[in-house]
């Protein structure tokens, strides 16, 4: 896919009507995806959950739950037809933009060891390792650590 304008894409609360393409996307891209029932009772509960689009197409989403001065990010995902052109970085800065309008003084996500490109830009936009939390993830072959990440805001 060749790069387009910036001003082509935009960003939009997720609603109960996307959870259906947010998980055709999903199941895409994880051995191990969330369930539609995971998207619904984000929604239920009031998280932040954004649809990234070009035009009417999905090429990204992601949930943050919102609370207590903290921000974690939960799932964030961009389409392999969309990766690899800065989607990502612009969807975590919308997030973490969003973090800062609740005037959350931390942001936290995990991430697994093995996914080292999304490791680089998280450590580019400014997270730090905090920790390891043993066993996270399932994994083909058991489970797999995350590297527990956060940033101050």
């Amino acid at each position: 896919m060749s790069a387009v304008p910036s001003q082509a894409f935009s960003f939009r609360p997720m609603n109960k009507d996307d959870v259906d393409a947010v998980m055709a996307l999903e199941r895409e891209l994880y051995s191990f995806p969330w369930t539609p029932g995971n998207f619904s009772d984000s929604l239920h509960a009031g998280y932040s959950c954004w649809v990234y689009e070009f035009g009417s197409h999905l090429v990204g989403y992601a949930v943050m739950m919102l609370a207590a001065g903290e921000a974690h990010v939960l799932n964030i995902a961009i389409g392999l037809d969309w990766q690899r052109q800065g989607l990502g970085r612009r969807l975590m800065q919308h997030l973490i933009k969003v973090a800062r309008e609740y005037r959350a003084e931390m942001m936290f996500l995990e991430v697994r060891p093995s996914n080292r490109a999304a490791q680089r830009l998280y450590d580019d936009l400014g997270f730090n390792e905090i920790a390891t939390r043993k066993h996270y993830y399932p994994a083909h072959d058991g489970r797999e650590d995350a590297i527990l990440m956060g940033m101050a805001l």
